[in-house]
């Protein structure tokens, strides 16, 4: 296949070239190739690849895109697979059924991402690229987006590095509000921890939801349609730029601080306000095409850019592509085909069309939402075309720079990697005898991975489209009405604890699972799908692996053994994205660091309970057998004397699975006033949150008596009972409804407890064994919670409660 290629083509030798300079030759053009690899790829084609093929299959190949060490443990251990589920994995986006509206099905689309690595380096436009790749990941399935989401974690602001991680921190978050808003979709909340494993790797999980009738979704493939036929490959969007040239690779490797600054260039340039336009175009071209019954393929250019999106569009039908570059609109005279091939610049779109309809497409674009006037330079074009045989074939200038197949392309390497679990010896948790209960509750209250994260969540625009009915801070799940007309809601979560990575990779991935759950159930949804963004070190150490393994199958465990309501089958996962890497240069990794996300189904958004308390007089009761174990905890976190490492229990799906039944018929038969998860902190940490949910409301307090905790005879220490974060729920309930409230969870087979009461005073009063008393007023509560965090990211303190 070298006959027809003009000798100007250049090539990188691999075939005949000794080991050691392979290394040399392969490091020196900017590959991040295995030796091994390398010659992979010489023999599949045959050949020496041209320098084209070479950066093809070096981004294709890489970790970020290929899955080359996780693709076998996620087909393993993750279920994905469901009665509602219309796509799942494999797709830009996976898509799963909401319910019926006037006769037509809707679907919720979810994608999740990760964009760690650029945002460690350039966190302003790491950031927002992040937040700009996973909504066109949901834009390019049919949807409208309405929603984002962002869990991130960063370094420890009071440590070493506390100057760095501040600075990325407001860049992080002043990227994600600046693209976010400006693109007019509502930020529907998130989480943040900050530890210092994440001193030189923060991340940032990104998660868009979108909707979108049934019969509207569209694929990330050729249409089968095409074979046989003539269809264009059009690039819509910016002009091609170097900006992102090798941003696979880079979030495919771990990070050198020496060379921070050459990596600024594998990150992206975002543009909201031509990302906003683009959509509007898009839906009119998906219309067009819908109401003329014509199948299209539609995918997003992300990482890999042309290369990727159009060899996954052909791999994903067994057909081909071939492009010509030349073609291609670029910013800079000059450019090299292997940067026009695989550069990553923002805000660009691939579609596959019949020829007959390419030119009313182009002109969609161009002329009646002048594309060209908005954006210099920005235009859709007539790049290529499909063909028959699955090669992937590129042209520059006359010549070919590339031929290969795409299947090679797309999924031609895999490892099994080794895994050996760690050597981690568990020491006891002690508990300081004179360890007082206020003191310890304004601890954790003011602790940064406790504390209120309004200083981030102020910054977003959370009821632009006008659909949220519940907006971050106000309970544990964001929810939206979005269709117009109807009381049909979605909730939706994300969470992950890192501490719980520290001790147990499993467990992690276990109560990752278990708390997306409860905190969409604590709003009356129900859970119809998850996400997961898997966050790791270097994957070629062995305890890394291991601990990735295990998180893995602790998430699929969950899924299962939590399971769908009154359903038989698990929560499926419909999306998700692995991050290893996550580990820079000096040795420093991550804790394993699994992120789900829970999407929740509410028949009846007017049903939604929110975490504010509403009233004094009103009955507390906990769901959910409080433990003993503070392994992980919050407590064990920001009590400096308490000592120990301490393992905490297994989930129990079968308990958490009957919890969530209980709690969502609860609140949708109407008799919870106000309902909080239990996690982070415990017991009384979710009480006092209960307190501070609604500013405005300074006149409530709580009673608590600590002995109904005790569910089992034997030794019991009140405060691992009011501290362990074994899951669960705190419901508000009105006198007249608490008989109701037993009959229900009861007939769920649920431990509960009358706990406590609301009051008017403004404090939390807990009624201790031995009926001494520990009062904590709430002035002192207020500015531990919205002082801890805020302080924290900010490096400064105030007196004011806010």
């Amino acid at each position: 296949m070298t006959e027809h290629r003009s000798t100007a083509v250049r090539t990188i030798p691999i075939i005949d070239v000794p080991d050691d300079e392979l290394a040399r030759e392969t490091a020196q053009a900017g590959l991040s190739f295995t030796v091994s690899e390398a010659r992979k790829v010489a023999d599949l084609l045959g050949r020496d690849p041209t320098v084209v093929e070479a950066n093809i299959f070096n981004t294709m190949w890489s970790e970020h895109c290929s899955y080359k060490s996780s693709r076998a443990v996620l087909g393993e251990h993750l279920p994905t697979e469901g009665d509602d589920v219309v796509l799942g994995p494999g797709e830009d986006a996976g898509v799963v059924r909401l319910g019926e509206v006037d006769g037509e099905s809707y679907c919720v689309v979810i994608a999740h991402e990760s964009h760690n690595h650029p945002s460690q380096v350039v966190p302003n436009e790491g950031a927002a690229t992040g937040i700009g790749g996973i909504v066109r990941d949901v834009y390019c399935m049919g949807a409208d987006v309405i929603g984002v989401m962002d869990p991130l974690r960063f370094g420890d602001p009071a440590g070493e590095h506390a100057e760095r991680t501040r600075e990325i921190i407001h860049g992080v978050v002043e990227g994600i509000w600046q693209y976010g808003n400006a693109l007019g979709v509502p930020n529907l909340g998130g989480d943040v921890y900050f530890d210092p494993c994440f001193d030189d790797n923060c991340l940032v999980n990104v998660v868009a939801l979108g909707l979108v009738r049934e019969d509207r979704v569209i694929r990330s493939r050729i249409p089968e349609e095409a074979r046989g036929k003539v269809y264009d490959v059009i690039l819509v969007g910016k002009p091609t730029d170097p900006s992102g040239f090798g941003g696979a690779t880079f979030a495919s490797r771990i990070l050198d601080e020496e060379k921070a600054f050459d990596d600024k260039y594998a990150v992206q340039v975002p543009d909201p306000f031509l990302k906003r336009m683009l959509a509007v175009a898009t839906q009119e071209v998906l219309q067009f095409a819908l109401d003329r019954g014509i199948p299209i393929g539609f995918k997003d250019l992300g990482a890999g850019g042309i290369a990727c999106a159009t060899s996954e569009l052909g791999a994903a039908a067994g057909l081909g592509v071939s492009l010509d570059l030349s073609s291609v609109h670029v910013a800079e005279e000059g450019m090299l085909p292997e940067v026009i091939a695989c550069s990553e610049t923002q805000e660009r779109y691939s579609f596959v069309v019949p020829r007959e309809i390419s030119a009313e497409v182009c002109s969609i674009f161009n002329e009646r939402f002048e594309l060209p006037e908005i954006c210099h330079g920005s235009k859709a074009v007539v790049i290529g075309k499909v063909i028959d045989e699955p090669r992937f074939v590129l042209t520059h200038e006359g010549r070919v720079v590339c031929d290969a197949s795409t299947e090679q392309i797309t999924t031609g390497i895999a490892y099994d990697r080794p895994a050996r679990p760690r050597d981690r010896s568990v020491r006891p948790v002690r508990i300081p005898p004179d360890l007082d209960l206020g003191d310890a509750l304004l601890a954790v209250l003011g602790s940064p991975n406790v504390s209120s994260r309004e200083h981030v969540f102020r910054h977003y625009d959370s009821e632009v489209k006008g659909s949220t009915a519940v907006r971050p801070g106000e309970a544990d799940a964001g929810v939206l009405a979005p269709i117009p007309g109807s009381q049909l809601g979605v909730a939706v979560s994300c969470d992950g604890i890192p501490r719980y990575g520290a001790v147990d990779a499993y467990e992690a991935g276990a109560r990752a699972v278990a708390e997306s759950v409860r905190n969409v159930a604590a709003v009356g949804a129900v859970p119809i799908a998850l996400t997961d963004c898997l966050n790791f070190g270097n994957p070629e150490v062995p305890e890394v692996f291991h601990d990735f393994v295990e998180a893995v199958r602790g998430v699929g465990d969950a899924a299962r053994g939590i399971g769908l309501k009154d359903a038989d089958g698990p929560v499926p996962i419909v999306s998700g994205n692995v991050s290893f890497y996550n580990q820079s240069s000096t040795g420093n990794a991550i804790h394993p660091s699994p992120i789900v996300c829970c999407v929740g189904r509410l028949d009846d958004v007017s049903k939604v309970v929110t975490q504010g308390l509403k009233r004094p007089g009103d009955a507390l009761y906990v769901v959910g057998v409080r433990g003993a174990a503070l392994g992980g905890s919050a407590l064990l976190e920001a009590i400096p004397e308490m000592t120990g490492d301490g393992a905490f229990s297994r989930t129990d799906f079968d308990a958490e699975r009957r919890m969530y039944h209980a709690v969502t018929d609860v609140i949708g038969e109407g008799l919870a006033v106000a309902c909080h998860d239990i996690s982070d902190g415990g017991l009384v940490t979710a009480a006092a949150e209960m307190i501070l949910s609604r500013p405005e409301m300074t006149g409530l307090g709580v009673v608590l008596d600590a002995a109904s905790l005790k569910s089992t005879p034997g030794e019991w220490s009140e405060i691992a009972a009011l501290f362990n974060e074994a899951g669960g729920y705190l419901i508000e309930v009105e006198p007249e409804r608490e008989e109701q409230l037993v009959e229900v969870l009861t007939a769920r087979g649920v431990w509960f407890a009358r706990v406590g009461e609301t009051t008017a005073g403004d404090t939390m009063v807990v009624r201790n064994v031995g009926a001494s008393l520990t009062t904590i007023q709430g002035d002192a509560m207020r500015h531990a919670w919205f002082h801890g965090a805020r302080d924290a990211m900010t490096g400064r303190t105030g007196e004011d409660g806010r």
